[in-house]
């Protein structure tokens, strides 16, 4: 039997204070995995383009997991997809879940921790919002769960949304990316810009910036002097220098200091100096998916979360 997990289904079955744990676990063993992850994706003859990211694995999890997103910027929502959970003994297909709420929590919720790991230790820190999206909404989540209760200001560029994100979490809403720039001490970026929305000369020494919209060839939040001028950590060298942040600014895989698994395993110290800047652009990788999906699998399991169907009947 295949469970099918739809975005009320995950909602109810899944934790940010779990999933965080499977997140942090999953960074500091991903390194031991035999298998490396592949990220395919084409452009379409339509107005999106295809993305594949398989095999999600993790030691120590009999599962992988295959995901297939259609990513359309106009439509709403703008990613749609499904990722089909295997099982590591024969392949049975244990579970095919809504992709679109998947991702947004394991890119949300691995974007803030890797934030909490990187900016300065003040919990009061200000928390400026570009992209008032699905990301945005987890990574927040994770922030406050990770103690992270700063003031919140939101920029985006549909004001109704940006209104409705400041009311959800107590935050105020400011007209641009630079002005979120100049009042708060750590800045989330999520977008689909394809041109960067701030430079050196919009930042400050201490700050710290996550950017998530760099995710595919392309797209670029951040410009290459706050690149260069930055602690620069990522999840994965080569998709960066590839497919991610550093591929849109022009610089090569060594550009980044390190990996959030190097710092979360105690292989770099991250950051050490308050007055540096820190970036964390991470691309996503395929075993977020499996961490999250396993995790959502066994605790729907035990509820009786989602539907059963027999594929092969």
């Amino acid at each position: 039997m295949t469970r099918i997990l739809t975005r009320s289904d995950l909602e109810a079955v899944l934790q940010p204070a779990a999933c965080l744990e499977a997140l942090r676990t999953g960074f500091r063993v991903e390194d031991s995995s035999t298998v490396a992850g592949q990220r395919v994706r084409t452009d379409l003859p339509f107005p999106g383009t295809a993305t594949a990211l398989i095999p999600g694995v993790l030691p120590g999890v009999e599962a992988y997991t295959v995901k297939v997103n259609a990513k359309f910027p106009a439509a709403r929502p703008a990613l749609r997809g499904v990722i089909c959970l295997h099982s590591g003994r024969d392949g049975e297909l244990l579970a095919l879940l809504d992709s679109a709420t998947v991702t947004a929590w394991r890119t949300g919720l691995a974007a803030a921790l890797g934030t909490h790991v990187l900016m300065a230790p003040d919990p009061a820190a200000v928390i400026g919002v570009i992209g008032a999206g699905a990301q945005a909404e987890l990574m927040v989540r994770g922030l406050r769960g990770l103690g992270r209760e700063g003031d919140l200001l939101v920029h985006d560029t549909a004001a109704d949304r940006a209104a409705a994100f400041a009311s959800r979490h107590g935050g105020r809403v400011l007209r641009s990316a630079p002005e979120i720039a100049a009042a708060a001490d750590v800045v989330l970026l999520a977008t689909w810009s394809r041109t960067p929305l701030l430079h050196l000369s919009d930042t400050r020494p201490g700050q710290h910036f996550t950017s998530l919209g760099a995710d595919e060839p392309g797209k670029q939040e951040l410009a290459g002097d706050l690149l260069r001028s930055a602690l620069l950590v990522v999840d994965d060298r080569e998709l960066a220098a590839t497919a991610g942040a550093l591929a849109a600014a022009g610089l090569p895989a060594s550009a980044a200091a390190a990996t959030l698994g190097e710092i979360l395993n105690g292989r770099s110290a991250g950051r050490i100096d308050p007055g540096q800047r820190s970036v964390y652009a991470p691309v996503g990788l395929p075993w977020q998916d499996l961490a999250l999906a396993w995790l959502a699998y066994q605790r729907a399991e035990r509820h009786g979360a989602g539907t059963e169907l027999d594929l092969l009947s």
